[in-house]
């Protein structure tokens, strides 16, 4: 769920890369491609602190099934516009007049925090600021998290009498344990970016000047390996914590043969006895 601001957006350096027109109206959001093999979608909505509303959703959602079918995109960044805000929560304007059915109805449906979570390549959030409520679930959906220093974590739906849900009481508490998820649900309190490190929220935490670069060094590093491969990779862990250790065991063994039916696999092999650089093409 969201509080205040939410936005998906993504901040690069202007060099090598190529608008990807997926939908010429989205009015929340941009899609942007590197020719590295890596796309970024950015919630634009900056003077809402990128507040997460109706529209990011539907958009985000329709950019997401673009992206899944799109080959040259081995990476997704996603990320805020401006520079105080990841996305600082739902738009809560958007929550008068609602009831509950109303509201059930909304996240059973495709959200944008479950098509991120089911979306088969990697994925990491690029945090430059506010990161709460909705913003945070919205983390939480990617697989990998990257902050700026001067990032601030939070589920504060408490404060407004209502609970997250957006997947914050089941990702957050997955991720970090049941204590202290507890305490930042039922506080509502936010954390600095180091903390979040020291909780496992993150995965590193940067100077602001330098997030950008450090987290396209890192999509970069990952995009360069075998697609496929990621793919299972993806699916087995995330699998980890959603189900007893036979189930998941069997189920890694199956995404392991899979690896072995691919031309990626191939050329790894060679590519490691020729002492050489592999060339993977998803294949």
């Amino acid at each position: 769920m969201m509080l205040e601001v939410s936005n998906l957006i993504l901040l690069t350096s202007t060099t090598n890369i190529r608008h990807l027109n997926i939908m010429p109206d989205y009015e929340t959001i941009s899609v942007e491609k590197r020719d590295e093999g890596i796309a970024v979608l950015t919630i634009n909505r900056p003077d809402k602190l990128n507040a997460l509303n109706s529209k990011v959703h539907a958009e985000g959602v329709a950019a997401l099934d673009e992206l899944r079918k799109d080959d040259s995109v081995r990476v997704l960044v996603i990320t805020g516009a401006g520079e105080k805000s990841f996305i600082a929560g739902a738009d809560i304007g958007e929550f008068a007049g609602k009831t509950s059915v109303t509201q059930r109805n909304v996240f059973q449906e495709r959200s944008l925090f479950n098509s991120l979570d089911t979306f088969p390549k990697p994925v990491i959030a690029m945090i430059n600021g506010f990161c709460l409520g909705g913003g945070c679930e919205l983390a939480l959906a990617c697989d990998l998290r990257t902050a700026s220093e001067k990032a601030r974590f939070g589920q504060p739906e408490i404060n407004l009498g209502i609970i997250p849900g957006g997947g914050g009481t089941q990702r957050l508490t997955r991720l970090i344990g049941e204590t202290k998820a507890m305490e930042m649900i039922l506080t509502g309190d936010m954390i600095d970016a180091q903390t979040a490190y020291n909780l496992g929220l993150v995965n590193d935490v940067f100077p602001a000047e330098e997030l950008e670069e450090k987290t396209f060094a890192l999509a970069n590093k990952i995009a360069e390996k075998a697609p496929i491969a990621l793919q299972m990779a993806k699916e087995a862990v995330k699998l980890a914590s959603r189900s007893n250790l036979d189930e998941g065991l069997r189920r890694e063994v199956d995404l392991f043969a899979v690896c072995f039916s691919t031309e990626d696999k191939e050329e790894g092999v060679a590519a490691f006895l020729e002492k050489r650089k592999p060339v993977f093409k998803g294949r």
